[in-house]
């Protein structure tokens, strides 16, 4: 893999700061550092709580989708879900009507502020909204403890849920509540268990999960992700951590390579933002994206500019994550 220098890198960086339109994993604007290499422009946006050991495996993947050429594509456009966030189920048709023609919703649950009623009452509408045709995944992040997942998935049952990503955090959890939840018919997909563990395989060893669901940026990038997909024999979900249609553009590379994808993937969050860094984003119609690369506008760049004393923030991280490689 072609490794830039550190100089280039941060002469070239673009620190930006997004609104978001409704509060998302207790953020209300989203930053990302950009970056154009000879393949195309590339993204560095590991969340701000992030420790520097987990956020150079997206620098990685920065690298990677900024200075290599990407796989051969096998598709030109992929299906994609909306997401819901953990918001009172009032606000749920005005969000499912920023993705339009998307038949897969992902409903945000666990919510330390909110009650399971909460979770019911937003799933009820969606399932409202969406109609007896429509596919709802539900997403707890792993906040859920055993007693409270195997609840909450007897709560849920009415709903005819599409899958459970990451209920509760550990394999061993996983492991546990696919065996107390079999009789209910509710597929386990890991996430956090695949992208944040020492062993991204260990989950699918385990027989802790049916489904993976795969970022880019959190893999190490596209030719990482690829390597496990190709480890583990399991079905893949590939979707976002929030990022501008630049970082969706790596998602949409890396699911458009993969052979099989029978899930609707999880990269339309570009609709979450209020603004973004492309006049042209890549947002569902017709309920899928394009599979293209983003480069931003020089005025959206300049609009969205982080404060100096961010940018200086991310400089100073790219520095420390670039000395981990």
């Amino acid at each position: 893999m072609m490794t830039p220098s550190l100089s280039d890198l941060l002469d070239s960086a673009h620190v930006v700061s997004l609104p978001l339109v409704t509060r998302f994993r207790g953020i209300d604007h989203r930053e990302a550092l950009l970056l154009p290499g000879p393949a195309g422009w590339t993204e560095f946006s590991p969340f701000v709580e992030y420790d520097d050991a987990e956020a150079v495996t997206w620098l990685r993947a920065a690298i990677d989708f900024g200075w290599n050429q990407t796989p051969t594509l096998l598709r030109t456009s992929l299906a994609v879900n909306a997401t819901v966030p953990a918001v009172d189920a009032a606000l749920v048709p005005d969000i499912l009507a920023r993705f339009p023609g998307c038949r897969t919703a992902k409903v945000k649950v666990a919510s330390a502020d909110q009650t399971l009623a909460d979770d019911v009452a937003r799933v009820r509408m969606v399932r409202s909204v969406l109609g007896p045709e429509g596919r709802i995944r539900v997403d707890a992040n792993g906040l859920w403890n055993m007693d409270e997942a195997e609840h909450a998935l007897h709560a849920l049952a009415e709903f005819d849920l599409e899958y459970v990503e990451q209920p509760c955090m550990s394999v061993d959890e996983l492991i546990e509540l696919r065996g107390r939840s079999a009789y209910m018919d509710v597929p386990i997909a890991a996430d956090e268990s695949v992208r944040k563990a020492d062993d991204p395989l260990l989950v699918a060893r385990a027989g802790a999960a049916d489904i993976l669901v795969l970022k880019a940026q959190p893999l190490g990038g596209i030719h990482a992700a690829l390597a496990i997909i190709a480890q583990t024999g399991l079905p893949v979900v590939v979707s976002s951590a929030l990022d501008t249609s630049i970082g969706l553009s790596m998602g949409a590379h890396l699911a458009a390579a993969i052979p099989e994808l029978p899930y609707d993937c999880g990269l339309g969050t570009a609709s979450l933002l209020a603004a973004d860094v492309t006049h042209s984003p890549l947002l569902p119609v017709d309920g899928a994206i394009e599979v293209r690369r983003v480069s931003p506008d020089a005025d959206l760049l300049e609009l969205h500019a982080a404060s100096a004393e961010r940018r200086d923030w991310w400089l100073a991280r790219l520095e420390r994550c670039y000395a981990l490689l």
